[in-house]
């Protein structure tokens, strides 16, 4: 079983003719809403993968939050760890314009606010590995530190830190890192995080305790290592619709292929597979029809 702890939002995803700087304005094309969040879209990927799913986090007493728990009830994920609280469910706003670059801001809502006393452990206790990603932490550090406890309870842990995290630092991010079994960053969040180039960053991580680093480096593939091999993996060709939730629909494809017993050249072949057909579509959750078995082919 694999389970996922972060931000449950819904994205409201604004097709746009451009994404507008300082004082410059644009115009909406179309709009759409999905079920998001970062750990939430990994793991509705591994489910429509066949993979059983659990997931630990907060919505609010609101349309939004009943969206998103009925979104993960019909892909089959296990909904025992979603704490229903009073209050505002989170929402992010993703600008995309016609070349599939994207803007986002996030309105964190409850998901800040879980504590580890409303943690399920017995989905903790029951999966393999917990993927964890950043919340805003703007209204709090409840939902950091709970990540935090969780990391020293999990069998394995998959992290993938993304910038809010990256930001607060190496110092404070190093309870987590010591837990890691899988680091999922991209490329300028590992050097960002450790100041040094990628590859350097991955040893780095590799001494502090992770077992496996895989770098999404966009248009360039992945880079992978356990300390001992390391792999450049080429991407797929693809026609980008919308690159939102590309990161995590590697890390489902990656996730998926280690919980088949993968080597990790094969895991990261994976992710960039199922990246790589996500992005063809809109919305960070659209996987029916992707096969991360096809990933054996050459893009």
């Amino acid at each position: 079983m694999i389970s996922g702890f972060g931000a449950l939002n819904l994205d409201k995803i604004y097709m746009v003719d451009k994404i507008p700087g300082k004082d410059e304005e644009g115009f909406v094309i179309d709009l759409e809403m999905h079920p998001g969040g970062s750990a939430a879209n990994t793991i509705a990927g591994l489910a429509s993968f066949g993979v059983e799913t659990g997931f630990i986090g907060k919505v609010g007493s609101d349309e939004e939050g009943r969206i998103l728990l009925r979104d993960f009830e019909e892909r089959g994920v296990e909904t025992s760890g979603i704490v229903r609280a009073e209050g505002r469910s989170g929402v992010a706003m993703i600008f995309v314009d016609r070349d599939g670059n994207r803007a986002i801001l996030v309105d964190p809502g409850v998901n800040d606010t879980i504590e580890i006393d409303e943690v399920n452990m017995e989905i903790v206790e029951r999966s393999d590995i917990i993927h964890m990603t950043s919340f805003i932490c703007k209204n709090g550090l409840e939902s950091f530190r709970s990540q935090i406890e969780v990391a020293e309870r999990a069998n394995g842990v998959s992290f993938d830190p993304g910038l809010p995290y990256v930001e607060r630092g190496l110092e404070e991010l190093k309870p987590i890192l010591r837990n890691t079994t899988i680091l999922l960053p991209n490329g300028r969040e590992i050097e960002l995080l450790f100041n040094v180039d990628y590859k350097e960053a991955c040893q780095m991580a590799i001494d502090m305790g992770v077992e496996i680093v895989a770098v999404k480096l966009g248009a360039e593939g992945s880079y992978v290592t356990d300390g001992k091999n390391e792999y450049l993996v080429k991407p797929f060709s693809a026609k980008p619709v919308d690159t939102t939730g590309a990161g995590d629909a590697f890390n489902a494809g990656f996730l998926y292929a280690w919980h088949r017993g993968k080597s990790i050249e094969e895991c990261a072949r994976t992710g960039n597979y199922v990246a790589s057909r996500l992005i063809e579509r809109v919305g960070a959750r659209s996987y029916q029809g992707i096969d991360p078995e096809m990933s054996g082919q050459r893009g």
